[in-house]
């Protein structure tokens, strides 16, 4: 079973399409998938309610249009399936302390924000997370190479389950798959993300005016263009080019730059059309999902209520190991 899942913190961008949806898509052909929007991962931190609401609803429709096909994968909203929390608190009786204290996520927010600022939420978030997946059993999770702290948690967290309580969690394996791996616009040093703010990303349903914007607000210098080595900025746009599947336009530019004639208004040509060649399609898809919001309310109702069906029967056998009495089998 392949789990994984996706906050709803905005418009998605090209880092999370090709490093992880896109993927998602793909892996629908071959196995059992469930996916899941795991909006309480979105209130460890302040937040707005409505905009939370508003932002869930959008990434189910994102999520469809992207490809998410209910005929082939569970797509659920967490908030909708309880039983994560449930085992999320039985999960939390076996994990140290310590270790949590040692979850580098963690870590890193409370050297920005003031650790009695910090809830408890975002302090125990690994543990819910462990839960999303081992609630359905996953065994497969997609996750990026900088998630691999915390698959290390979830495999220890079921390890120690299956010791204590008997097997019933199977061990699941990171699976880092060889999509493109798209990074900020003016800082390869990051990967593409909205922290690092607007001028950095493109969403995937980005406007041609905001997207012209930001790929002419880009800076080439004359010696990164003449160079014998590609420089990581000129990768950067290479790879998005190719992952927008404009092979004879990843040519062109790679004679050029090869020859020493590529200049900065033919990449950000080349880059504007690559991309909007790429996006119009989805763009055009997600006009169509979004005219139904009642058909859309009633797919992600049905979806997650498939999903709390495998849940309650994962959180009885649970119930059952642990010595607790479960509401679905009382």
């Amino acid at each position: 079973m392949v789990v994984s899942c996706i906050k709803p913190t905005g418009d998605i961008h090209l880092g999370n399409y090709f490093g992880a949806i896109r993927n998602w898509v793909d892996l629908q052909d071959e196995f059992p998938c469930v996916f899941g929007i795991v909006d309480l991962h979105a209130m460890t931190q302040t937040y707005d309610p409505k905009q939370l609401k508003t932002l869930t609803n959008q990434m189910v429709i994102d999520l469809l249009t992207c490809g998410i096909d209910p005929a082939k994968s569970i797509l659920f909203v967490q908030s909708l399936v309880p039983e994560h929390t449930h085992l999320s608190w039985m999960l939390n009786c076996l994990v140290p302390y310590e270790v949590l204290t040692k979850q580098w996520r963690f870590k890193e927010k409370i050297e920005k924000n003031n650790i009695a600022e910090s809830s408890l939420g975002l302090f125990s978030y690994p543990i819910l997370q462990a839960a999303d997946i081992l609630i359905y059993k996953g065994s497969k999770v997609p996750v990026g190479k900088d998630q691999a702290g915390h698959m290390e948690l979830v495999q220890s967290i079921a390890q120690t389950f299956n010791d204590r309580y008997g097997d019933l969690f199977p061990i699941p394996e990171a699976h880092y798959s060889d999509t493109a791996h798209i990074l900020s616009l003016n800082d390869p040093t990051q990967k593409m993300s909205k922290s690092h703010g607007e001028a950095n990303y493109i969403r995937l349903f980005e406007t041609d005016e905001r997207l012209e914007a930001k790929i002419q607000a880009m800076h080439f210098s004359e010696e990164e263009l003449k160079e014998e080595v590609i420089s990581p900025h000129l990768s950067n746009i290479f790879e998005m080019v190719s992952a927008c599947e404009q092979s004879l336009t990843l040519v062109s530019l790679m004679n050029d730059f090869q020859a020493q004639q590529l200049t900065e208004a033919k990449i950000k040509e080349a880059l504007i059309d690559s991309i909007k060649s790429f996006i119009h399609p989805f763009i055009e898809r997600r006009k169509v999902l979004s005219e139904d919001m009642s058909l859309i309310n009633d797919t992600i109702r049905d979806l997650s209520a498939q999903a709390q069906k495998r849940a309650q029967e994962t959180l009885y056998e649970v119930s059952e190991r642990m010595g607790t009495k479960s509401v679905s089998n009382f």
